[in-house]
């Protein structure tokens, strides 16, 4: 097991899976941390530090809770809710206070009120997560999420710090330094997980529609993040349905020879290749809480390859998008007449395309750097201690 050896800021990291959200919010910003700040952060990342059983199996004679690893720290920081339950995550929480520990917890999803078109909203009202999650949120000493709007819907349920970080990218990773090469059509691309069905909609029939005005030779639409296919044996689950619905709603209208394509997802490391290979990036959005709390990623994600970003005005893309200068942002319920209008007009001129595009990578270059602003969560972390007056190094 492996075992802190200083006196520096010791920060356990719980991660909640190895998925995007656990990605970009514990393991990438915190490997980052301690490559970056050796000198004053020591960082141990872990899924199960308890070391409970594999959720659905039994426990081995004589299994005991770790609690080690939450001893030997000063700084327990949870991901979102842990795969092996919201109950597990709470008892983190638990622990971490009854040691004496500062317990951050970190989510870059609105967890007290999913919509009900979210495939788990059920899981959700059955097992009482959004009042776990309440529970959570009140008992520890700093709660981050990443934009204003999200911090204010939960701030009811905070009873100590409440902070926004950002999310970044490590823009070193091979992914987001491919050579973007030029293409006689341009290329639209949207990247989408799993629960956006709702979203889908906002944009449905709106292709064929820009195919007319633009004309279909001229144009291409990639649609990123479909899952992989299932291991031989095995049979395809809700999420090949969910895409399945995807190509529907996308697609709607579609005649002739397809100038099209839709594409496996990748791991969140790698799938900046995706970016590389668009013109214009888009990101409808369905307004409402859960959506309307989302971050900025795609943001940082368009911009790094000089892409603008044409999105629904949900959520923090306000922030900095701004219509003609660094992309385009319509109205939630703006009709499809006008998506296709915005990008007809983007696909067309050429010179404009490109000038918005560089202005939107100058700000991403420069807020979503992971390299540049990762420093930024010492800086919380210390402000935290002195607005709450006490100081975890002095606990161990």
């Amino acid at each position: 097991m492996p075992s802190f050896m200083s006196d520096k800021l010791k920060i356990l990291v719980v991660k909640a899976n190895d998925g995007g959200c656990a990605y970009y919010r514990a393991i990438s910003p915190f490997s980052k941390l301690q490559e970056l700040y050796p000198d004053k952060v020591e960082v141990i990342i872990e899924e199960n530090p308890l070391k409970w059983p594999e959720p659905g199996k039994p426990a081995p004679q004589g299994w005991q809770e770790d609690h080690s690893m939450i001893k030997n720290t000063h700084v327990v920081f949870i991901n979102n809710l842990n795969n092996r339950g919201a109950q597990y995550t709470a008892r983190l929480v638990g622990l971490g206070k009854e040691y004496k520990k500062f317990v951050h917890f970190d989510t870059d999803d609105l967890l007290t009120e999913l919509y009900d078109e979210h495939k788990l909203a059920g899981v959700y009202k059955d097992q009482g997560l959004s009042e776990i999650t309440k529970f959570i949120y009140s008992n520890c000493d700093l709660v981050t999420v990443t934009q204003l709007k999200f911090a204010e819907r939960i701030k009811p349920f905070c009873t100590k710090v409440l902070a926004v970080i950002k999310n970044a990218i490590d823009y070193k990773l091979p992914a987001w330094n491919f050579q973007k090469q030029s293409s006689k059509q341009v290329r639209i691309g949207w990247a989408g997980g799993i629960h956006h069905n709702p979203d889908v909609k906002v944009f449905a029939g709106v292709p064929h529609l820009v195919n007319q005005k633009v004309g279909r030779e001229n144009v291409r639409w990639d649609f990123y993040g479909h899952p992989p296919m299932p291991a031989p044996g095995q049979k395809k689950d809700w999420q090949f349905e969910a895409w399945n619905h995807y190509k529907t709603e996308l697609l709607r209208g579609f005649k002739g020879q397809a100038n099209w394509g839709i594409h496996f997802a990748l791991p969140p490391n790698d799938y900046g290749a995706f970016y590389a290979k668009m013109d214009i990036a888009i990101a409808p959005l369905k307004m409402n809480p859960f959506n309307d709390s989302k971050s900025d990623i795609k943001v940082a994600e368009a911009g790094r390859y000089a892409a603008p970003l044409v999105a629904s005005n949900v959520g923090c893309y306000h922030e900095t998008i701004i219509n003609g200068k660094t992309g385009y942002l319509l109205d939630p319920d703006a009709p499809k007449s006008e998506w296709a209008r915005i990008l007809s007009k983007v696909c067309k001129d050429h010179k404009h395309r490109e000038e918005i595009g560089r202005n939107l990578k100058a700000v991403t270059d420069e807020l979503f750097d992971l390299n540049k602003v990762v420093g930024q969560r010492i800086n919380v972390y210390e402000q935290s201690f002195k607005m709450l007056g006490w100081d975890p190094r002095n606990n161990l």
